[in-house]
Formats: structure tokens, C-alpha cells, sequence
């Protein structure tokens, strides 16, 4: 059965950081891309940033671009989201998933994997 477990989260003061992981299991991932969203409380859940197959492309949106980095590394079959200068504005839910293409891709219905969320707490 496959699962992503999502880790790292947690309460941070404005100005910090975090860094999350994504550890998948039940089949290997490192043939397809993945990505971060997350959810904040009365939104929809949103994009954050997403990776290639490879880890060689990757794009962000403008929210988070210059301050978070995503990469993975398909040996571990994990994928990690480094976020610096964390805002208020960031908290919310942080989701892995995985999507059915090589490539990263920003649209929420093209993911078919879904971790449960970490929590994640800016605090001004």
C-alpha cells in the first residue's frame, strides 16, 4: 500500500525555519514527480512548490519563491522542503504528494498520492 509520511512541521517564530520530509513507501517514487501544498483554516489548499523525477527542475509559487527550496533524493525515496524566513502567513497544513507525470506540475488534480499533512505555526 503506498504511504507518504510527512515530518518537521512544527511551531516556529517569524524569521525561522523549518524543514520538512516526505518519506514514501509501498512502491518507488523516483520515477515521477512530486510536490508541496498546504492548506491554511477557511482555504482551499494551495500550491507551494514541486520537483521533477530527477530533482533537476523545479518551480515555486511567488509566495514562497527565494525563501522556500525543494528537493529529494530518490535513494531514500524521500523529498524534503526547506522553508527560511518563515511569515505568519505560512501557517497552515503541508502536504506531500505525488503526480502521475516525470515532471512537477502545480495543479492539485494532478496528484494521486496524498500524505496526511504536518502542521506548520509561524508565530509574529
Amino acid at each position: 500500500q503506498v504511504q507518504l509520511v510527512e515530518s518537521g512541521g512544527g511551531l516556529v517564530q517569524a524569521g525561522g525555519s523549518l524543514r520538512l520530509s516526505c518519506a514514501a513507501s509501498g512502491r518507488t517514487f523516483s520515477s515521477y514527480g512530486m510536490g508541496w501544498f498546504r492548506q491554511a483554516p477557511g482555504k482551499e489548499r494551495e500550491f507551494v512548490a514541486a520537483i521533477n523525477w530527477s530533482g533537476s527542475s523545479t518551480s515555486y509559487a511567488d509566495s514562497v519563491k527565494g525563501r522556500f527550496t525543494i528537493s529529494r533524493d530518490n535513494a531514500k525515496n524521500t523529498m524534503y522542503l526547506q522553508m527560511n524566513s518563515l511569515k505568519p502567513e505560512d501557517t497552515a497544513v503541508y502536504y506531500c504528494a505525488v503526480n502521475r507525470y516525470s515532471s512537477g506540475r502545480s495543479r492539485f488534480g494532478e496528484y494521486d498520492y496524498w500524505g496526511q499533512g504536518t502542521q506548520v505555526t509561524v508565530s509574529s
